[in-house]
């Protein structure tokens, strides 16, 4: 049935609250590392698998899980994630040894992957009307970046203060509210058409959901692989061709099974496969922000990891600002595509700022902090709009398909972005050191060289979003939505029923041409 405005409010802050979890311990770790190392004893070299092996699992299985939401109801798949991680959390609060962290490490994956994936379907599905879900957007993508920002800051108190295992625990009460919240809030979206959930999962590709599982494992354990093995060895190329065969193969099976897991036909949309192509080199570019950073506040400038974190912490205060005040309301008034554009190239802006950070003693006021403040304002405005973009064509019935193919492009991009600027940043100081320069010097080199290529990702991205998601002409937006002739486009090409909301002002009645005008004039007002 249809929700009120307030139970809308309260299904998104629990879909909201579930996300913040997925996020907060994908950065809340990261601070913890060295304390982990020291009291399980990790080698350098396996110390990194408590950070791939929840990458591996997460990015491996948010295909799947999407699906999975679409046939049995994303629902049950998000409340059997939340439970999942939060059994997962509590395990690796309590472990011992560092096999059994890096198992409940892969476990809070896959159930990471079943929260992601059927989230933003969800919040499509609770918010059909543009205005409304443009609104949304901005919630959900403030709490991605919130929750990144929160994480430096908790696993800086929480490692400093008591220790590493409550990096876990804290996931605990948040899980366990969110599970049950989601059962009495959220609608019940399981499929109607076929009465037993074995017989909904018959319409599961089996083989080919077992295919793109292994070619997206495979693909990320390479890519994380890269700093021990490096981009060119017998190893790395072998596993890179294994995984593009297996792809190869699952797209194969895409185009002839009877009922697919990922229909082809959902890339027919230049929104999707525009906007998941453009949010892949946005991530590819973006996401070394906060991993840089840190890095040269550390390393160069000595800051401890609570200092990291409240550095930092302004760009989620300003990522608030714009996705929950302005993006909205910029969207409505302009089109996504028009806000986007300007954002990736501010983004861009920022990276060459960092480009000239001091080998010496910085000033943060002068130094970080207007870096940071650009990208709080470019994050906060294009996040949402490309997740609009994204999913403007998202039907009830893929929904969780196309929320985790969005999800799937950015782990990707995240994965692969942060392995080449690592990978460049690392070659630059080793060069430099071997060559007699200072260490701090060297590293500041290093980052710098980073900063200039994530720059030129974020470049292309823009170019590619000017290029790709260009507006659809009003006859060809107005055939695809069935809707009369003289129905108002707005400016980014998406018709009011492009996202399930009745066209407004709109009469079958010959009489009614002047409607939509009148419509526009009382928007306006």
């Amino acid at each position: 049935m249809p929700l009120s405005s307030r139970s809308r409010s309260a299904a998104l802050g629990v879909l909201s609250a579930g996300t913040l979890m997925i996020i907060l311990d994908g950065t809340i770790v990261t601070v913890a590392l060295p304390s982990i190392q020291h009291d399980l004893g990790f080698s350098q070299s396996a110390l990194a698998w408590v950070v791939n092996a929840y990458l591996i699992a997460f990015a491996g299985l948010l295909l799947l899980s999407g699906r999975l939401g679409d046939l049995l109801g994303r629902r049950r798949i998000l409340v059997g994630g939340l439970t999942a991680f939060t059994a997962a959390s509590l395990a690796c609060g309590l472990a011992d040894s560092a096999g059994l962290l890096i198992a409940a490490r892969f476990v809070q994956g896959a159930a990471g992957a079943m929260v992601s994936a059927v989230s933003l379907g969800m919040v499509i599905a609770l918010y059909p009307d543009p205005r409304g879900r443009g609104r949304a957007m901005g919630v959900y993508s403030f709490v991605q970046s919130a929750g990144g920002v929160l994480g430096l800051l908790a696993g800086g108190v929480l490692t400093q203060t008591v220790n590493w295992h409550w990096i876990f625990y804290v996931n605990l009460p948040i899980g366990t509210a969110a599970a049950v919240l989601s059962v009495r809030l959220l609608p019940d979206d399981r499929p109607t058409a076929r009465p037993k959930d074995t017989a909904r999962l018959r319409g599961l590709d089996a083989p080919g959901a077992l295919l793109v599982t292994a070619a997206l494992m495979l693909g990320v354990y390479t890519i994380v692989g890269t700093a021990d093995r490096g981009w060119t060895s017998a190893a790395t190329v072998g596993l890179a061709a294994a995984s593009l065969v297996l792809l190869a193969g699952f797209l194969v099976r895409q185009a002839k099974a009877a009922e697919p897991l990922m229909p082809l036909r959902i890339f027919r949309s230049s929104r999707v496969t525009g906007a998941n192509i453009v949010q892949a080199l946005m991530v590819a570019g973006g996401f070394g922000f906060q991993f840089l950073v840190t890095l040269y506040l550390q390393k160069v400038q000595g800051y401890d990891p609570l200092e990291i974190g409240l550095a930092i912490a302004p760009t989620g205060l300003v990522i608030g600002v714009m996705s929950l005040a302005l993006s909205a309301r910029l969207g409505a008034r302009f089109g996504e595509r028009a806000v986007l554009l300007p954002s990736l190239v501010l983004f861009a802006a920022g990276f060459l700022l960092l480009a000239r950070l001091p080998a010496g003693h910085a000033t943060y006021a002068v130094d970080v902090l207007p870096a940071v403040l650009v990208f709080g304002t470019a994050f906060g405005l294009a996040m949402p709009a490309i997740m609009t973009l994204g999913m403007a064509d998202a039907t009830p019935a893929d929904s969780g398909l196309i929320s985790g193919v969005f999800n799937t492009a950015q782990q990707i991009g995240a994965a692969l972005g942060l392995a080449v600027l690592a990978a460049l940043s690392a070659a630059r100081t080793d060069h430099l050191a071997a060559a007699g320069h200072p260490l701090r010097s060297a590293l500041t080199s290093g980052y710098h060289l980073a900063f200039l290529v994530a720059a030129g990702l974020l470049a292309v991205a823009a170019a590619a979003a000017a290029v790709l998601l260009r507006a659809p002409t009003r006859a060809g937006v107005l055939a695809a939505a069935g809707a009369p002739a003289d129905t108002a486009v707005p400016a980014d090409g998406v018709s009011p029923t492009d996202s399930g909301a009745e066209p407004s002002g709109v009469s079958s009645s010959p009489g009614s041409r002047r409607a939509p005008e009148r419509t526009d004039r009382t928007a306006r007002a």
